[in-house]
């Protein structure tokens, strides 16, 4: 049976998408949390009338009234944080307004990596879709300098260790290419750091172009331009948050322009996460 007990600081923050359970204990450590105006402590429970501040700022615990989840073409050169010190452009820049909460990022994408990047307003698919034990695998488009032979393809399967970690793709198949330029396409079953890079500069094939292009069951389209987003329509946010063992929030008629194509692939039936459904 379901327990009765509130649910703890840490996980009822990462559900809203501020962050990972470690992250936030992190903060509530550091002192950075309150509840109530009072620092908040590691293995607290969180009422439903009680305020959580972070950094002194008050935060929200709505949650969205209406599920949404967008798919954007990130260009290179474009930063996933809110706000850059250096004044570059970010992915939030051009994203849709919402009525309340915000847009927030599955993963990232570092500076020069361009792509697929899906947002939603649920800090909780959020973290679903982020979680390890979910099992979401993340599919690249690779130009490397010149073509690898088949033993070099199976070291990248088989598994590298780069400054201490093992790193391996769970696929790499060749795509396409010619003279020095050819393009591969890599799975990934993590978003470690510059993984795929390091891959194949360890193999001795510098990358010089990356694009992610499918994370999970999502897909980017090949007619989404570099910059331009597009929206989940109600059947693949059903999907979507069925794979995920959860529910999303669908009005009876959307307001906002979905997509009538699909933006899901099939995809093997993932068991339960670790969160368990939502209660």
């Amino acid at each position: 049976m379901p327990s009765s007990q509130p649910p703890k600081l840490h996980k009822a923050l990462a559900d809203l998408g501020l962050g990972s359970r470690r992250r936030i204990e992190q903060w509530i450590a550091a002192g950075r949390v309150s509840v109530n105006g009072v620092p908040a402590h590691l293995g607290q429970r969180l009422g439903c009338e009680d305020v959580v501040a972070l950094d002194g700022r008050k935060i929200s615990r709505q949650r969205p009234d209406i599920s949404r989840v967008l798919v954007l073409n990130k260009p290179q050169g474009v930063v996933c944080t809110r706000q850059d010190p250096e004044g570059r452009p970010t992915i939030f820049d051009s994203l849709p307004p919402l009525r309340s909460g915000r847009w927030i990022a599955v993963g990232r994408l570092d500076l020069q990596t361009s792509g697929l990047l899906v947002l939603a307003n649920d800090g909780e698919l959020v973290n679903r879709m982020m979680h390890p034990s979910t099992g979401l695998d993340r599919e690249y488009a690779v130009r490397v300098d010149g073509r690898l032979d088949d033993e070099l393809l199976g070291r990248l399967v088989k598994g590298v260790v780069i400054d201490g970690q093992r790193h391996a793709f769970s696929d790499v198949r060749y795509y396409d290419g010619g003279g020095r330029n050819h393009w591969y396409h890599a799975v990934l079953m993590d978003g470690k750091n510059h993984a795929v890079r390091k891959l194949f500069e360890q193999v001795g094939h510098p990358v010089s172009r990356l694009k992610r292009v499918r994370y999970g069951p999502v897909v980017l389209p090949s007619t989404l331009r570099r910059g331009r987003y597009a929206e989940l329509n109600g059947r693949d946010l059903k999907t979507l948050y069925a794979l995920l063992h959860l529910r999303p929030t669908l009005p009876r008629r959307s307001p906002h322009k979905e997509t009538k194509e699909s933006l899901l692939m099939p995809y093997p039936k993932l068991p339960l996460a670790v969160e368990g459904p939502r209660r």
